[in-house]
């Protein structure tokens, strides 16, 4: 039995969005089950040909296998992945060098790669790596980013509910790369609100993973155009697929963090078009 699973999602134009009821919304933009036990489950958007999804090793190792959209004989052949790992301490070994992954701590994976496996070092707390992928025309080396690594920003405050940290994991100050952007948000104890004001990038789509939610709670992700927005609701460990004309913010019933995915055409993290929330419809 295979232990590499698949979806894949097309690109929906905005004004066809504008119709969707909330079934077909989440249809096409949820990623409902990111993490499964002992699978690698993945997500292929034709938005940027990205893929977003989780890998949790349990019983046995998990080998990363090319998927049938990829039409190549290892899953990195024309592609770099970017791993976060968020659950247990866990191991990933890109052929045969392996690297040791704490909880929050962040690989990447060059083009090129024949073998990725991952492997969690107790079962009884396993990691849960979060996956992204984007297409790739030059092999980079692989790197692993600590959280000595990463760029810290504050920004927001208390008074409007976004007081957050944003840590910046695979960016083009901390790893070179072709497209791929990764990152984690967190909101800190009051804060609800992320990505606000909202915005959009024509150049690039993006994928948020929204994490650290109790089970009794849940976030609210908005988009669509400004003009027209649309919501869906997410609970913890769920993904929301962003096109690039769509805005990416949330709000929740507590704090919680999400970790974003991002690939188009340029590596300028604050490359966006913020529209005003007094202009919101």
């Amino acid at each position: 039995m295979t232990k590499t699973i698949y979806d894949e999602r097309y690109e929906a134009h905005p004004e066809d969005v504008k119709s969707y009821d909330t079934t077909k919304l989440r249809e096409h933009f949820l990623i409902d089950k990111v993490f499964i036990q002992n699978k690698i489950s993945l997500t292929y958007s034709h938005y940027d040909r990205f893929i977003a999804g989780g890998a949790v090793p349990i019983d046995n190792a998990l080998n990363l296998e090319t998927i049938d959209p990829l039409k190549s004989e290892h899953f990195c052949d024309r592609r770099e992945v970017g791993v976060i790992n968020i659950g247990g301490s866990g191991i990933v070994a890109v052929d045969g060098s392996e690297y040791v992954l704490d909880k929050n701590e962040a690989l990447y994976i060059g083009m090129g790669s024949k073998s990725v496996v991952f492997e969690s070092t107790d079962k009884i707390t396993p990691a849960l790596f979060y996956l992204n992928s984007a297409p790739a025309h030059h092999a980079f080396p692989s790197k692993k980013i600590t959280l000595d690594d990463i760029i810290y920003l504050d920004l927001g405050n208390k008074e409007d509910a976004n007081e957050r940290q944003i840590l910046q994991y695979i960016v083009s100050a901390t790893v070179e790369t072709c497209q791929l952007q990764m990152g984690m948000t967190k909101l800190k104890s009051g804060s609800v609100w992320n990505t606000m004001p909202a915005h959009t990038h024509n150049r690039r789509m993006e994928v948020y993973l929204y994490t650290d939610l109790l089970d009794d709670h849940v976030v609210c992700h908005f988009m669509g155009q400004g003009h027209e927005t649309r919501h869906i609701w997410t609970a913890n460990n769920q993904a929301v697929i962003s096109p690039p004309w769509s805005i990416h913010s949330g709000a929740g019933t507590s704090n919680y963090s999400f970790l974003w995915g991002m690939a188009g055409e340029n590596l300028d993290f604050t490359d966006m078009d913020v529209i005003k929330k007094t202009e919101l419809r």
